[in-house]
């Protein structure tokens, strides 16, 4: 990827706003909850790396589906080859690891490192991080996210862990980038996976024609 389309992929996150994270033990099962996913609106999915077969796992997605498709839970630079190679277009990271984040600017791929305290996410915007990931943002709240935005308003934070669909709201209006969505949404049947990821994509809808994005 060259450096425009990693602006490109900024871009379409933001449009969509909310990130189905997708783990599990069996790619064949995660793959089928993915495409329920996308049935009910949500088209950005992050492939854990707990995964097994997870860079496999991305490949068939991006082939197979029109879903915007990156890679998560990337802790080695080795990780980031296996699934840029595999055609991730961003890369999580449940910390903020420099040599992940270089690596990943090294392939031109949008790379969105964890942190939490304030100085950890001081740390990753300075590294080069494009959005930064504020992990585990339910032990904090919402009210967490807009106190960060306070002293670090132009760092775009990407709160994960523990977003649902009674929460997404509050997290989007405390000044979210995007909402990092996990178990909540992707574990149970295809009916309910689907539902879910309706709710998902008619908050964010709202959101966007309330603060006046229509993107």
């Amino acid at each position: 990827m060259q450096r425009a389309d990693r602006q490109a992929v900024a871009r379409e996150l933001r449009a969509a706003c909310a990130v189905a994270v997708l783990r599990g033990q069996d790619a064949d099962i995660v793959y089928e909850a993915a495409c329920h996913v996308l049935e009910g609106g949500v088209r950005a999915l992050e492939v854990t790396m707990t995964i097994p077969g997870g860079p496999e796992l991305i490949r068939r997605l991006v082939t197979e589906t029109d879903a915007l498709v990156g890679a998560g839970s990337v802790r080695t630079v080795q990780d980031v080859d296996e699934c840029v190679d595999a055609g991730a277009c961003f890369i999580v990271s449940p910390a903020c690891r420099p040599e992940v984040v270089r690596r990943a600017a090294e392939r031109g791929v949008l790379v969105i490192p964890g942190a939490m305290t304030p100085t950890e996410v001081l740390t990753a915007w300075d590294l080069g991080a494009d959005l930064v990931k504020v992990f585990p943002a339910a032990r904090l709240g919402p009210q967490f996210l807009r106190d960060l935005h306070g002293p670090l308003p132009e760092i775009p934070l990407v709160p994960t862990g523990g977003i649902t669909g009674e929460n997404a709201r509050e997290y989007l209006e405390a000044g979210a980038e995007l909402i990092c969505l996990g178990s909540w949404l992707t574990k149970g049947d295809t009916q309910v996976v689907a539902e879910r990821a309706r709710a998902v994509a008619a908050v964010v809808k709202e959101h966007r024609e309330r603060t006046g994005d229509a993107t």
